[in-house]
């Protein structure tokens, strides 16, 4: 497994990604593939396996002025990469660079509450919820449910 810096030719790759996180509808908000793939600029890196994409995440600037030594980042991971640590490698790395490129802490503006996967994994790198929002996600089978703020410094 590689982490490199994405390139266009990796495009393809994405959307695909993306549109089953949409479909599946249970960690974004994002309903179109457009406005995910708009989203999805800043420090933008893939995972790469035998030449098939299989992750990606971005680090960008969480709010400007006086809040830009905060990083923000998101996730991606195929369905066919999820429970083989991918997030894990994924986030250990933007970390890394979030750090190298001068940021001094990361904060996540909205970790749906009920993606225990994504809870867990932002806990064990150290990130603890500071925030919670209620009712701030409309999941497609459990109704309107909490998000998280979760943070922690680099």
């Amino acid at each position: 497994m590689i982490i490199r810096p994405c390139e266009e030719s990796d495009r393809d790759a994405l959307r695909a990604i993306f549109a089953e996180i949409i479909a599946d509808g249970t960690t974004y908000a994002y309903t179109d593939l457009d406005e995910f793939e708009a989203g999805w600029q800043g420090h933008v890196y893939v995972a790469e396996e035998n030449g098939a994409v299989l992750g990606s995440y971005v680090v960008r600037t969480n709010a400007p002025g006086r809040g830009d030594h905060v990083a923000n980042a998101s996730y991606a991971v195929a369905a066919a990469a999820r429970g083989k640590k991918l997030g894990l490698l994924l986030g250990e790395h933007s970390i890394e660079l979030a750090r190298s490129l001068g940021y001094r802490a990361m904060q996540f503006n909205r970790v749906v509450a009920t993606n225990e996967a994504a809870v867990g994994l932002w806990r064990k790198l150290g990130f603890e919820a500071v925030g919670r929002v209620p009712r701030a996600f409309r999941h497609p089978t459990l109704g309107d449910v909490d998000a998280l703020i979760m943070w922690r410094a680099l």
